[in-house]
């Protein structure tokens, strides 16, 4: 007769395994870049120059002076956004602008010339002389 044999089989304990785990998720947690917060942003301030104007049928109206890219030589359209109302924006100023209406960059408004501080709006009524 053939004699029987107890085998042993070897197994973990389970506290090993939760330990191992708990090891690699960490040696993960390490190795992972750490998420960057974002910095808030400051608000971008928008300058704002509104003429309120009736320059007349098929005429436009520019406008001429100094700071963010204007100038006194060649004048730059405003955006006619209603019957009598044009406007000027840019969020590029680094200063105050200084700045006056031309009709057609050709006739000048009258009076002296005005300025807007950065982040501020204009709103004007010029007049111009036929």
């Amino acid at each position: 007769m053939a004699k029987k044999t107890a085998t042993k089989t070897t197994t973990k304990p389970a506290a090993k395994k939760v330990a191992v785990k708990k090891a690699v998720k960490a040696a993960a947690a390490k190795k992972a870049p750490a998420k960057k917060v974002a910095a808030k942003k400051a608000p971008v301030k928008k300058t704002t120059i509104i003429a309120r104007v009736d320059v007349g049928f098929g005429n436009s109206l520019y406008l001429r002076g100094e700071g963010n890219g204007l100038s006194w030589n060649k004048g730059t359209p405003l955006e006619n956004v209603g019957p009598y109302e044009w406007t000027f924006s840019t969020t590029q100023a680094k200063g105050d602008l200084s700045f006056k209406f031309l009709i057609n960059d050709e006739k000048w408004a009258e009076g002296d010339n005005l300025t807007v501080a950065k982040g501020d709006t204009s709103i004007s009524s010029p007049v111009f002389v036929w």
